[in-house]
């Protein structure tokens, strides 16, 4: 069956935290950023969950473990059980006890999350590659302390044959400091010491979606993220919908950019976005309408925004039509922005929008 390409963002009649039954929420970039709670997160979780939406929580992060993550999260104002958080080291400890006996010892190339999520399959976590019987290797972030040895541990053992598995494969980690290399970086290191390739579980690849849903229970889940690459293509992935916050690492340009597996279904600026619904974004005699905004797609090559009240020529003549981040007259930019994706991804289709959107994101205060 074809997947139908997404050309612009849904709308929604309802909050979204009544039409869905479960928020599987990304955590950096999302709820917290540098250790410390993005505005609006606590108070609108807090509202989805009195309402009744249940809340889980779902990290790449493989070196904390899901009642570490829980306690910070309390720490935050947001009271959270263990059981509400999902991580990637449970996703690729699923993936691995499918493939290996029971009770197999398994080389851990990482942090506590690993160790504890191996045990709880009945795995062996052990930290030698001469390990006698080992079955297996697994790569998680493992913080800024881990030793440089521990990849030369690994790559002793997968020259040796042993199956080598990653929790994730993320380029880089974001910290209260800036951004720092995160396991992708270190998976690669063992690729270019073995050759090999790893099973990787992290989003945005199927074991961690089924290692969330079976974990919660989901039957109309919403992925909440801030990352085109993992969290909106790991919703894409496993065919449910999804909701990108603009208070993580995706801005605008990118959006409108987005190829078809990293276009979610909404967009909004940060947590409150679960509160309420979206609006709809219609096809104009030109382009395509949102809240008082209509962009279109110029044959010059230029992705164009307009009021409702205004002459596009006179807009396309001098660039500007009032504008100082909301058009001057009150309209909400997210509407903007929605109309834009809606003409950007149209006129992409299965592509990358090429279309100079410079001056309508800065007329938005987006840029």
């Amino acid at each position: 069956m074809t997947r139908q390409i997404r050309t612009s963002p849904a709308a929604c009649d309802q909050s979204l935290h009544q039409a869905y039954d479960t928020a599987l929420l990304d955590l950096d970039g999302v709820v917290y950023a540098g250790g410390r709670a993005i505005g609006h997160a606590v108070e609108s979780l807090a509202a989805a969950r009195a309402d009744g939406m249940h809340l889980a929580y779902v990290t790449n992060n493989a070196l904390r473990t899901p009642e570490a993550v829980a306690e910070h999260l309390g720490e935050l104002g947001i009271p959270t059980d263990a059981a509400e958080v999902i991580t990637s080291a449970q996703a690729v400890a699923r993936l691995i006890a499918e493939q290996v006996e029971p009770g197999s010892k398994v080389l851990v190339i990482g942090g506590e999350g690993l160790r504890v999520a191996l045990r709880e399959r009945g795995l062996v976590p052990v930290e030698s590659a001469d390990e006698e019987g080992l079955a297996a290797v697994v790569q998680g972030y493992g913080g800024p302390d881990l030793a440089w040895g521990r990849f030369a541990e690994a790559s002793y053992a997968i020259n040796r044959g042993v199956p080598w598995y990653a929790s994730n494969t993320d380029l880089t980690i974001p910290g209260a400091r800036g951004i720092a290399p995160g396991n992708g970086a270190a998976v690669e290191v063992v690729r270019i010491a073995t050759g090999a390739e790893p099973q990787v579980a992290g989003k945005p690849l199927p074991p961690m979606h089924r290692e969330t849903v079976l974990r919660t229970g989901a039957k109309r889940p919403l992925v909440v993220g801030d990352r085109l690459d993992t969290d909106i293509e790991g919703a894409f992935n496993g065919e449910v919908d999804s909701l990108l916050v603009l208070t993580g690492v995706t801005d605008a340009e990118q959006l409108l950019r987005a190829e078809p597996r990293h276009r979610p279904t909404y967009v909004d600026r940060d947590l409150r976005g679960l509160l309420a619904g979206q609006p709809e974004v219609v096809p104009a005699a030109e382009g395509f309408r949102c809240g008082g905004w209509t962009a279109v797609a110029l044959n010059n090559g230029v992705l164009e925004l307009r009021e409702d009240d205004e002459d596009g020529e006179d807009y396309e003549e001098t660039g500007e039509g009032g504008g100082n981040g909301n058009g001057g007259s009150g309209l909400d930019p997210l509407d903007g922005l929605r109309a834009l994706c809606a003409a950007a991804w149209t006129a992409a289709a299965e592509d990358v929008c090429t279309l100079d959107a410079a001056k309508a994101l800065a007329r938005l205060g987006l840029q």
